[in-house]
């Protein structure tokens, strides 16, 4: 999965539940507008059932909802990265520009580029870690 479609279907469903949301909606359907214009009042419809559902899972505290949700979305903007060049760029720009701006800042924190590297030779072992990282050996 390319991280930024991860990151744009995660930044998607949690902009739905913020004031942002209409922000956001406007820019996603703009975007499909430029690459796939005849998808595009599909795509406003579908966003605003999805949303109802975000909302919804956001109530009642239901991450398995979200990040299900996330994950359609995750796997149809891997598949416009896959089928439209150059669309890439426009889809990091939506990320940066309008999905981020719209979540609460907590969330925004989760969305920034983190990238490790590792190398381990011999019996060397690493342990890498994003956020929170907890080891226990007996």
């Amino acid at each position: 999965m390319d991280p930024i479609a991860l990151a744009a279907g995660t930044a998607l469903i949690g902009a739905m539940a913020t004031d942002g949301w209409e922000q956001a909606r406007t820019a996603v359907v703009a975007l499909w507008r430029r690459v796939r214009p005849e998808e595009a009042d599909a795509v406003r419809s579908e966003l605003e059932a999805v949303r109802a559902q975000a909302v919804a899972a956001v109530d009642q505290v239901d991450d398995d909802a979200l990040r299900a949700l996330a994950g359609v979305w995750h796997l149809r903007l891997q598949r416009l990265l896959a089928e439209c060049p150059g669309f890439e760029s426009a889809l990091r720009q939506l990320v940066a520009d309008d999905l981020v701006q719209s979540l609460p800042a907590e969330q925004q924190i989760r969305t920034r580029k983190v990238l490790l590297k590792a190398e381990a030779h011999d019996n060397a072992r690493v342990f890498m870690a994003a956020r929170d990282q907890h080891i226990t050996e007996k």
